[in-house]
């Protein structure tokens, strides 16, 4: 269940990633951050 939750979150955060081409805010960018970081840790742990 991890490892789905994991894969989702990482999932969401390439998406939101794709944001970073039009203009973006500190918010956002933290936002997709903690997304990757989060979705990594609980995939791969």
């Amino acid at each position: 269940m991890k490892r789905l939750c994991g894969l989702i979150i990482f999932s969401m955060g390439v998406g939101m990633a794709i944001l970073l081409f039009v203009p973006t805010t500190l918010t956002t960018l933290v936002f997709v951050l903690a997304c990757l970081i989060l979705g990594y840790n609980l995939f791969c742990c």
